[in-house]
């Protein structure tokens, strides 16, 4: 059964969302029934938290916290976040869920959310959640910019694209590499205005794509997950170094370059080693450290 996740700004809880949800015993029961299918994380209001569903992952496992009794830990994996929030409510005043559409009075919202951040959804609502949070990744018009073109997919990724909404249908989108990869991209070249960090070049060819590519930082073969902070717009030259940890960023997001490696006609193309790469305008979208750490070992160990 599927459900929703409540989280906050300044959850007290042991969360990591992209691959654990920390909650007291007492919505275990719950739990259970969502563990094996998918979840939407909704934030609150708390700490200016914007009241709408901002991501979904698929719940693995249920573990009890070994440091507490009185606390649980859901295991999860395929984290996704949305190309933009979905508000739990729409301009219209229709809740997205249907126990709050069927509340007498919708002033009773705050009251009937007390007592479940942990909670199951009716499918239907899932589904319509899902698809109005990857709208644009799911948008025809994009689909040149986006790698979901003919030339890019295969036929199993052909035909999700192209039939309707459904359960079935949202489940093998979420774990659908190029429909993944292409929200990726979306939302790191989003962050980074279609430009490459390190040269600082913005070439946007027919079809609205841009010649920059959505690197992974801690690549998810190796446990990488797929947001923004584990991302970096670099043009293809550089996508390809950085890939093979021939280029890197220092703690301060300085160029590393290993210079007997990197080919001297392709270090004409790069600012010299140790100049600040571009990042985005929003702080929240900068490299996290921890991703870039990970990244600079390896780049360290060649």
């Amino acid at each position: 059964m599927k459900g929703v996740f409540e989280i906050s700004g300044n959850s007290r809880y042991d969360d990591l969302i992209t691959e654990r949800y920390h909650f007291p015993s007492n919505y275990l029961a719950v739990a259970k029934q969502i563990e094996g299918d998918w979840i939407l994380y909704r934030e609150t209001r708390v700490a200016g938290g914007r009241m709408a569903y901002v991501a979904t992952a698929f719940v693995e496992q249920i573990d009890p916290d070994e440091a507490d009794p009185t606390h649980y830990y859901a295991r999860v994996r395929d984290y996704l976040p949305f190309d933009g929030i979905v508000p739990y409510r729409d301009k219209d005043g229709r809740f997205a869920e249907r126990f709050l559409r069927e509340m007498a009075s919708p002033g009773d919202a705050g009251r009937t959310l007390r007592g479940k951040s942990l909670r199951t959804i009716d499918n239907d609502d899932f589904v319509a959640i899902v698809n109005q949070g990857l709208a644009e990744t799911l948008d025809p018009d994009n689909r040149i910019r986006l790698e979901l073109d003919e030339r890019h997919i295969d036929d199993v990724t052909a035909n999700l694209l192209e039939h309707a909404p459904g359960e079935r249908r949202i489940e093998q989108i979420l774990v659908n590499k190029k429909i993944r990869a292409a929200s990726f991209r979306n939302r790191v070249l989003d962050a980074y205005d279609s430009t490459c960090a390190v040269t600082g070049l913005r070439i946007i060819n027919g079809g609205g794509k841009a010649e920059a590519q959505a690197a992974h930082i801690w690549s998810v073969a190796d446990g990488g997950p797929d947001v923004v902070p584990n991302g970096v717009a670099l043009s293809a030259t550089a996508h390809w170094l950085f890939d093979r940890h021939l280029i890197s960023f220092d703690e301060n997001h300085c160029l590393l370059v290993s210079h007997n490696k990197v080919p001297s006609e392709l270090l004409q193309l790069f600012p010299p080693s140790g100049q600040k790469i571009r990042l985005p305008t929003d702080r929240r979208d900068h490299p996290h450290p921890d991703f870039v750490a990970r990244h600079r070992a390896r780049f360290a160990g060649l």
